[in-house]
């Protein structure tokens, strides 16, 4: 055809009947040409659909003396600037066509773009055609993803906002960048300009690689976007998936310092669902904010309660929504005299789950952060916060936190995370469609204990925060709560047993941080709040050698009197009314028995185990009520040969 005869034939070609498979059997032969370094830019061809910064670029032009090809709007704001512009249909002899569909699809243009310089033969059929060397293109596109976003159910909408000659002429020029210079974003008008005055009036061979790399991103994030919307519209989606991300600010290292480069990403040009205020945040805070805001806005949605949750490497430490603290409450986590508001309770009641682990935690919030909040925020050592949003006075406390690198991120609850999800592990692609069913009330409907069937508010509450919480934690994973508050969080183990039991010990911490003896320990004076912290914990869990109780001592006016194991039994026996929520079935009934020595009253768990009559049976011999969610927020796959409930 008339377009190949100019280079565009791009694709590979394909053998048929050969028995090579596939088109990479043969591939094109480069074209000859002279590559030099620099290139006058004397030819630029300029049709933008975002104007933003066109006047500066055209009076620039203007003064180089460039001759301009163009279309519409762009000509007549080129020509207002004073530029020598010359219409792109007076030039090729060919008028814009159907509906404005064709105006640049035409030899002369895309000749002019891909001509290889100090080629004879190009340049003797360029003489022939009358077609003019390019030697600048500034081109960017139709803004598809905003006409999605205003109509997505109108396909003709949608189909008429696809840009079609605009990525062929980027394309074109990327693919010819021995000799032009594609400028596909107004963000690059400024270093172009800066390139043409530093060069004598060139471009250079470096630059305009990096302006081509820079291309391809754009028209392969383009065409994923048109790809993606597309494969939702009919009925047999392609096997191929794209997915673009664009680095929306480069990290100081991944999850490791040795892991370089490493950054955040926006998704197909969708807006991050954060804003940075202050501090700088990191690959791990990063995770954790993400991770702790879905938690803290779904928690808030499914009860109608504040809610908050205190994040350490991907897991919450703790979560709770605004229930407020009871005097003794405040003197165990050492609020006592401080404004209380129920979002100041929700992040105590979060961080006190287990104090010590929450040390130097992220920090989500569902509800505006009022000065309430801040000042227990400012008393704690922590790495940064997620809330929608701060009040004037809070944001100003929280700001001066760290010495004003603490992180401050203000997140958008209208942005909705995309309905699927990918990632790559060892050179393998995964997808599925997002965790994105709602654990509230109606997942408690189905109470199949025969003994005890009726479930208080209180409790109803806590089993949806118990599945909340864990649906954000690491599988496998089981969680106690009590009072509106996580109060033991198992995470990551191999045996659903094992998460019991672990988040069982730190149930056992938290209830006996409120025993007498551990209340009235006489710290010296200026010990520092988190050094009690860890203090109070060590004496509960009592096995420390002689060099770690010397040094444990040195916190104290006298020697505490020590805390018995009898002691510690008896003060947990008395606790009572806990809900466990699971993020699968008990395959067993050792969980329950588990369970029962601390309290537990009350169970969420999806259901669907050949053990679940006996789960059921050791529910009711306990006095339990247990619900099935049927609704499971493990990622675990069954193994190879197996069943689920071949798990334990």
């Amino acid at each position: 055809s008339s377009l190949e005869s100019f280079g565009l034939h791009t694709l590979t070609a394909e053998t048929h009947g050969s028995g090579v498979s596939g088109a990479m059997a043969h591939t094109l032969t480069a074209v000859t040409g002279e590559v030099a370094d620099k290139v006058k830019v004397e030819t630029a061809l300029v049709s933008v659909f975002d104007k933003t910064g066109l006047s500066d670029l055209g009076k620039f032009l203007a003064e180089r003396k460039v001759h301009v090809l163009s279309t519409g709007g762009t000509a007549s704001k080129l020509r207002e600037c004073g530029c020598t512009v010359q219409d792109v249909a007076d030039y090729t002899g060919s008028p814009e066509i159907l509906d404005g569909r064709v105006k640049t699809l035409h030899p002369k243009v895309h000749g002019g773009i891909l001509a290889a310089r100090g080629n004879e033969k190009h340049k003797t059929e360029m003489d022939k055609h009358g077609i003019r060397p390019i030697d600048v293109v500034i081109v960017n596109l139709y803004p598809f993803s905003d006409a999605v976003a205003k109509n997505p159910d109108d396909f003709a909408h949608c189909i008429e906002n696809i840009d079609i000659g605009g990525p062929a002429m980027i394309r074109a020029s990327a693919k010819n960048n021995a000799s032009v210079a594609i400028v596909s974003n107004p963000a690059q008008y400024t270093k172009l300009m800066e390139q043409i005055r530093e060069n004598g009036g060139c471009t250079t061979l470096a630059f305009r690689k990096n302006l081509a790399a820079a291309a391809y991103a754009l028209t392969s994030a383009y065409d994923s976007s048109v790809s993606q919307w597309m494969a939702g519209k009919v009925e047999e989606p392609p096997a191929t998936k794209t997915v673009a991300f664009h680095v929306e600010r480069p990290l100081k290292y991944g999850c490791n310092p040795h892991q370089l480069p490493a950054g955040l990403c926006s998704i197909g040009g969708s807006k991050l669902p954060f804003e940075v205020l202050c501090g700088t945040p990191g690959y791990i805070n990063l995770l954790d904010a993400v991770n702790a805001w879905q938690l803290v806005h779904e928690l808030a949605q499914a009860t109608g309660k504040p809610a908050a949750a205190s994040f350490k490497h991907v897991s919450p430490a703790g979560a709770a929504i605004g229930v407020e603290l009871t005097n003794e409450e405040q003197r165990v986590y050492e609020v006592e005299g401080k404004p209380m508001s129920l979002v100041a309770a929700a992040y105590v009641r979060a961080r006190n789950a287990d104090p010590m682990c929450s040390f130097g935690d992220f920090v989500a919030i569902s509800d505006i952060v009022d000065v309430a909040t801040a000042n227990i925020l400012k008393i704690e050592v922590s790495d940064g916060i997620i809330a929608p949003g701060f009040e004037e006075k809070a944001f100003e406390i929280l700001s001066q936190k760290k010495g004003g690198k603490f992180i401050i991120l203000q997140a958008d609850k209208s942005i909705q995370p995309p309905e699927m999800e990918y990632r790559m592990v060892g050179g393998l692609g995964f997808m599925q469609r997002r965790n994105d069913k709602i654990c509230d009330a109606k997942c408690l409907e189905e109470v199949v204990t025969k003994i005890k069937k009726d479930i208080p508010e209180e409790a109803k509450l806590d089993m949806i925060l118990g599945m909340i919480a864990i649906k954000y934690t690491q599988s496998n994973s089981v969680g106690y709560a009590k009072g509106g508050m996580m109060i033991g969080v198992g995470a990551g183990q191999q045996s659903r047993v094992d998460c019991v039991k672990l988040a069982g010990r730190k149930v056992s911490t938290w209830r006996l941080r409120f025993c007498e003896k551990v209340k009235s320990l006489k710290f010296k004076d200026g010990s520092k709040r988190q050094d009690r912290v860890n203090a109070r914990v060590r004496y509960i869990e009592g096995d420390m050698d002689p060099a770690e109780y010397a040094q444990w001592l040195t916190n104290f006016e006298v020697e505490p009197e020590p805390l018995t194991q009898e002691e510690k039994d008896q003060f947990i026996k008395e606790l009572d009314g806990v809900t466990i929520a699971s993020d699968a079935f008990f395959p067993f009934r050792d969980s329950i028995d588990h369970a029962q020595k601390l309290g537990v009253k009350y169970v969420a768990q999806p259901g669907g185990s050949t053990a679940d009559d006996k789960v059921i049976e050791a529910c009711d011999s306990y006095g339990m009520a247990m619900c099935f969610t049927k609704l499971s927020s493990s990622t675990i796959e069954a193994p190879a040969g197996g069943s689920m409930t071949d798990i334990h």
